[in-house]
């Protein structure tokens, strides 16, 4: 067991039926945004996250191919997971960019990935790596996140 309160609770989720999808629920609520693409987080560890999310009507655009903004939401959200699964207990984060490629059409069901380097969690800039691939696992959305990492302040 970790002693980081994300995987922490993430493990003891998993040790249910439908434990997966309740985490899932549970994390998307923190940011209600997130809920709008009903992920579903299906590997969480320190410096990588995966969520799926299934192509459904409320998710595509007008092409029928999944809308690029419910994308950059699945890809955003697996680098909030990750940051939090990961990140030193005396460090913080904040986003301060997205950049994002869109080189093939999403016609499929979704993964967004995010992972980092696991030497990467040091006080400046952090180049977090996404990508989201079809069930065929082509790449449909690739780019980077940009994090600032800095010190916690002191507890007063």
């Amino acid at each position: 067991m970790s002693d980081n309160r994300v995987l922490s609770i993430y493990h003891k989720a998993l040790r249910w039926p439908l434990g997966r999808r309740m985490f899932s629920v549970y994390g998307a609520r923190q940011a209600p945004y997130f809920s709008t693409i009903s992920p579903l987080v299906t590997v969480l560890e320190p410096n990588t996250c995966e969520i799926f999310i299934k192509k459904r009507k409320r998710v595509q655009n007008h092409i029928g191919t999944m809308h690029v903004i419910a994308i950059a939401n699945g890809l955003e959200m697996a680098m909030g997971f990750m940051a939090e699964a990961s990140i030193p207990k005396h460090l913080r984060w904040i986003p301060k960019g997205m950049e994002l490629a869109y080189p093939n059409k999403a016609d499929t069901d979704i993964v967004c990935r995010a992972t980092v380097p696991a030497d990467g969690w040091t006080p400046g800039d952090l180049i977090v790596t996404v990508e989201a691939t079809d069930t065929a696992n082509t790449v449909v959305v690739d780019g980077t996140i940009k994090l600032w990492i800095s010190e916690k302040p002191p507890r007063s």
